[in-house]
């Protein structure tokens, strides 16, 4: 890719940290003070904002900042989120999640297959960008960099797809926030969700009616950040131990081992769960935890809506454009389509699509934006192990798209 500039450089992290954080702030008081904003979302706001300042070349497509968010911000904003979650309830609602998941999943074998029949004459390259989009369209970005590394694919080509995975992610996450608004949808399908907060009363305004005012003292912030810290702190280093002390090419058995003790997230995930269990009172009587982790989230929309730059996919990737486009419209027809025949909720299938398409924090930040909060637990569980998932799809069909090259 091309050398791009902008009025604010990169190395200026003072003013971007100040516009992530201004920015998320700015979406969170709309979103509470205006209907508008509120139907719209703040998630939306957020990330629409981040787009606009990004491609009229206000803030830069890269910066070190964004990088900070995505290793710090996003790793605390997990604990703080699940501290007030029963575990048991948690699995509960998990066990329909993880068969739309699936479903879902199937949707992006589907249509990376598709999209790779369709378009291999016109991309030299398509069996990687089937693999990268493929994993990265089961689970998340970590995916992405997976299958990068895993068929040492050219930086030219990775640079090129992540822009054109950026854009479509984006356009994908406002369809999705937008659809619970659409009266068709609401009609076809059943939303339990939406309609309990209706009943208690949250239907102008879900968002402000959900973040009253309440009493945060001192040493609940403490508690809370302090917390989530040390969690953070313990899991990655776990994870961090079994990974280099299970080899990254063993046999299957121990890859699948190594693949869910030795994965980040998933390890922050299951290790804040067995905590919070086994110390209910200590995570109950902490004050704010969501309200935090929920700031901490709008700063990640913003920092989603930065890279996806429309000069960029114009100059250098529009058929990967094409090709992404292809995988997520099969997604979301199978998604919806057999959601609808085997009668799940529609905020179980939006949010089992977005954890497909883009990670278990992603789906998370959605149904905190809508007010689904007894979905967020269990969407961080079932995406997390579309890390797992992921990466098996990727490297099956890579290699599979690579024989037919």
């Amino acid at each position: 890719m091309g050398e791009t500039t902008s009025f604010i450089s990169p190395d200026n992290y003072w003013v971007l940290w100040a516009i992530l954080i201004g920015w998320a702030a700015v979406a969170i008081v709309l979103e509470q003070k205006y209907s508008w904003a509120s139907k719209l979302s703040g998630a939306i706001i957020a990330l629409v904002g981040a787009m606009l300042l990004s491609n009229t070349g206000v803030i830069p497509l890269e910066s070190p900042v964004y990088d900070a968010v995505w290793t710090y911000v996003v790793p605390l904003a997990i604990p703080l989120l699940l501290f007030q979650s029963n575990v048991i309830k948690v699995w509960q609602e998990s066990k329909r999640l993880l068969i739309i998941f699936l479903i879902s999943t199937v949707g992006t074998v589907a249509g990376a297959i598709v999209a790779f029949l369709l378009l291999r004459e016109f991309v030299p390259q398509a069996n990687y960008i089937g693999a990268m989009l493929s994993g990265s369209y089961s689970g998340g970005g970590v995916n992405f960099a997976a299958m990068a590394t895993r068929f040492d694919v050219p930086q030219d080509l990775v640079s090129s797809t992540v822009v054109a995975d950026n854009l479509l992610m984006a356009v994908y996450f406002f369809v999705l926030i937008l659809i619970p608004t659409v009266s068709f949808f609401k009609n076809k399908f059943g939303t339990p969700h939406m309609d309990e907060n209706e009943s208690n009363g949250k239907s102008d305004n879900h968002a402000a009616s959900y973040w009253k005012s309440k009493d945060i003292s001192l040493q609940d912030i403490a508690l809370a950040i302090g917390t989530a810290f040390i969690i953070v702190a313990v899991s990655f280093s776990i994870a961090e131990f079994f990974a280099s002390v299970i080899p990254e090419d063993s046999n299957i058995l121990l890859s699948v081992l190594r693949g869910i003790i030795g994965d980040n997230y998933l390890m922050l995930t299951t290790l804040t769960l067995v905590l919070v269990a086994s110390f209910p009172k200590y995570f109950e009587n902490i004050a704010g935890s969501q309200e935090f982790g929920t700031f901490f989230i709008y700063i990640f929309f913003v920092v989603i809506g930065v890279p996806a730059s429309v000069p960029l996919i114009i100059q250098n990737a529009p058929i990967i454009l094409v090709f992404a486009a292809v995988i997520v419209l099969i997604n979301m027809i199978i998604s919806f389509g057999f959601g609808r025949l085997f009668k799940f909720n529609l905020e179980e299938i939006i949010l089992s699509s977005n954890a497909n398409i883009g990670g278990p924090t992603t789906a998370a930040a959605m149904a905190i934006s809508r007010g689904w909060t007894k979905l967020v637990g269990p969407i961080l569980i079932i995406g997390t192990l579309g890390y797992i998932i992921g990466n098996y799809i990727g490297t099956s069909l890579g290699v599979w798209f690579t024989s037919m090259m």
